[in-house]
Formats: structure tokens, C-alpha cells, sequence
């Protein structure tokens, strides 16, 4: 073993080192650093000198509660639906993504930056007792497309409330559902998640394939 590099009253970062402290099970030389804030922390040699670690952990939290208390609404309804509506449109792994970035729809550039949002919610009839709605339910998330609603105009613009129409007669899913006796999570399902022509999700009787 070569002779052991001396640390002791270099900085690195926050850190300023004290002297060695031990040598691990690996023979990784361990030196007690001194932190600008007061905290004292064990470090190995290569850490240090390649910038991976430059304080106690002090600089981080500092990083993180700035970000946390950037715009002071993080935890509010507001701040969870406009995180709710970049959830389902780019993380694969939430519930909701098939319905949403699974179809292309996305949050427009200007609304990833939360304070934006917010400006436009303020400004455009936001309450606590009104959500979100995309005027055109195929559309993306953007102040052209979006308002505020209540649970029943929602529900009058939901995708499942689209009209239909198939040889000259117009009628909404439901209305389908029903003159068909087909269930109404059926007939969407055809249409919407396998992608279905409107004639096959019509006429291709419950329990039986579409024609290829």
C-alpha cells in the first residue's frame, strides 16, 4: 500500500477536512470533515477529491426546501391538479396515463412551470369547488382548451357522453348502449381502448370478435 495522500486542511465544497479517520474494510481511506454549517462527516478520499460530495448533506436540503417553497402552494388543491395533469399526461406509471399521454395528450409548454398555471388559473374562475375540463376532451392541456368547470358540465363533456353517429341517426354512447343493449363500458371500451370502427363496436354482437 503506497503512501497515504494528506487531506488534512483542504476543502472541498462546504467541507473542510480535520484529519484521517480510519481505513474502511475496502482500505478506502476515511476522513473526518468539518462542515461549514457545524456538522461533523466521515468521507472517503475519492468522493472528495471528484466533487461527488461537498457537504454534510446541508447543501441538499437547502436545494430541496427551496424548490418546496419556490411558489408557497405546494400541497394545495391547486398545486395537486396542475401535478395530477402532468402525472397522467407523462409518467407511464400512473393509473390514468392510458387515458391520457397513452392518446397523445399533453401539457403545454408554458404549464409545466407551475406559477404560470397558477397565474392563468387566477385569472380565468378558478374555485375550490370547480376542476379542470379540456373543452375539446381529445385536446391537450392549455389555456385555449381548458377551463374550469363543475362535476356536471364535466360529466356532459366526458368522452363517454360523445355523440355517435352511424347511418343518419346522431345519438350520445349511452343512447347507444341502451337501443343496442349493449353495456355502456362495452361499447366504450371498443371504441376507445382497442379502436374499433364505429360500425364494428355497433354491430359485432357482446362475447363475439370483430371481422379482420
Amino acid at each position: 500500500m503506497g503512501k497515504r495522500i494528506d487531506l488534512t486542511g483542504q476543502r472541498f465544497g462546504r467541507l473542510v477536512v480535520e484529519g484521517f479517520a480510519y481505513a474502511d474494510k475496502c482500505r478506502r481511506s476515511m476522513w473526518k470533515c468539518r462542515c461549514d454549517c457545524g456538522k461533523e462527516k466521515i468521507v472517503a478520499m475519492q468522493p472528495l477529491r471528484d466533487g461527488r460530495i461537498k457537504s454534510c448533506g446541508c447543501e441538499k436540503a437547502e436545494r430541496c426546501k427551496k424548490l418546496k417553497f419556490k411558489h408557497g402552494h405546494k400541497g394545495t388543491r391547486l398545486y395537486n391538479i396542475w401535478k395530477g395533469m402532468n402525472d397522467r399526461t407523462n409518467r407511464k406509471s400512473s393509473r390514468n396515463y392510458i387515458n391520457y399521454g397513452g392518446r397523445g395528450i399533453s401539457v403545454c409548454k408554458e404549464w409545466q412551470s407551475f406559477e404560470v398555471f397558477y397565474k392563468w388559473a387566477m385569472e380565468h374562475g378558478y374555485q375550490d369547488d370547480l376542476s379542470i375540463d379540456r373543452i375539446d376532451v381529445n385536446g391537450n392541456y392549455c389555456p385555449e382548451n381548458c377551463r374550469w368547470a363543475n362535476a356536471k358540465i364535466q360529466a356532459n363533456n366526458s368522452r363517454r357522453n360523445a355523440k355517435i353517429e352511424y347511418k343518419g341517426q346522431t345519438l350520445t354512447l349511452q343512447q347507444w348502449a341502451e337501443k343496442l343493449r349493449i353495456n355502456k363500458t362495452t361499447l366504450w371500451n371498443r371504441l376507445n381502448a382497442l379502436g374499433w370502427s364505429v360500425e364494428e363496436a355497433l354491430e359485432t354482437p357482446v362475447g363475439q370478435r370483430r371481422k379482420k
